[in-house]
């Protein structure tokens, strides 16, 4: 097995824990997403309310682009009173790192913005997971419902990543490059007790939003955000609503990416 990147001083929790939420307006399949209207409240300000309650996290971080269309989520960041940090636009690993150093992160957590339904409490099971030591990565995905992805890394295990990952897809998705190499990193991942992965929780295309809009306006307002458990009781009251957008396929910007990555190597070789 390789070297162990969790850093030898001491835990990452005697340092900064970094919750790193990446956000762009220019979706392909939904445009300006981030920002639209769930429940009276942008999406964005879903996500980041929901960091908000992680206990482990000490700073949020919205990592947007330099493009002109972002200048709206760095304004509706002033607004928030959250930090934002400006990078690439598909170089989102590169995004990353600059990110993680500005603010000093010796711990990331991998949000993205198109999770308005991410249950805190899981985010803060990985950290805990990861804190306790002998991991590089650790990650809540699978078998849970898509949306409520988590990831939980060191410094070091993204440097590495960032110097050299060299695919498309390893600098578009952040940590392919480290996931892929279970024989250079320690990785450990959470599986749900039972298989909840053909649900989307997630803001893709319109439909998506429909579903959570539905869930969202259903389940109400409250001063703790509900989770993972309130969601799966409400859906089996209302089954009807898993109609609305069942069907697509999971990971399909990253499937996107793989395909990318083929052409171009079949390209370089000619």
């Amino acid at each position: 097995m390789g070297t162990n990147l969790v850093d030898e001083k001491g835990p990452a929790g005697s340092r900064s824990v970094i919750a790193i939420i990446q956000a762009r307006m220019g979706s392909t399949r939904l445009p300006g997403k981030v920002l639209a209207d769930l429940s009276g409240k942008t999406i964005l300000w879903h996500v980041v309310s929901r960091v908000r309650h992680v206990r482990a996290v000490d700073r949020i971080v919205v990592a947007t682009t330099l493009g002109a269309s972002d200048d709206k989520i760095v304004r509706w960041c002033d607004d928030e009173g959250v930090a934002c940090f400006r990078g690439s636009s598909e170089d989102v690993l590169d995004r990353y790192y600059r990110a993680a150093l500005e603010y000093d992160a010796a711990t990331i957590v991998r949000i993205t913005s198109d999770c308005p339904l991410l249950d805190p409490s899981l985010v803060d099971m990985a950290i805990a997971k990861f804190q306790a030591g002998g991991y590089d990565h650790v990650s809540v995905g699978g078998n849970y419902p898509d949306g409520l992805d988590t990831e939980v890394f060191s410094f070091a295990a993204l440097a590495s990543a960032w110097k050299e990952a060299v695919l498309g897809s390893e600098r578009e998705h952040v940590t392919p490059f480290i996931w892929k190499q279970p024989e250079r990193f320690r990785l450990f991942g959470f599986s749900a007790q039972e298989d909840y992965r053909a649900m989307r929780w997630t803001v893709d295309d319109e439909r998506d939003l429909r579903f959570v809009r539905a869930v969202s306006d259903g389940l109400g307002r409250r001063d703790k955000p509900f989770g993972m458990q309130e969601i799966l009781d409400y859906l089996k009251l209302h089954p009807q609503l898993l109609e609305i957008n069942g069907g697509t396929m999971r990971n399909e910007g990253y499937a996107k990416s793989l395909r990318q990555d083929a052409v171009t190597a079949v390209t370089e070789k000619d």
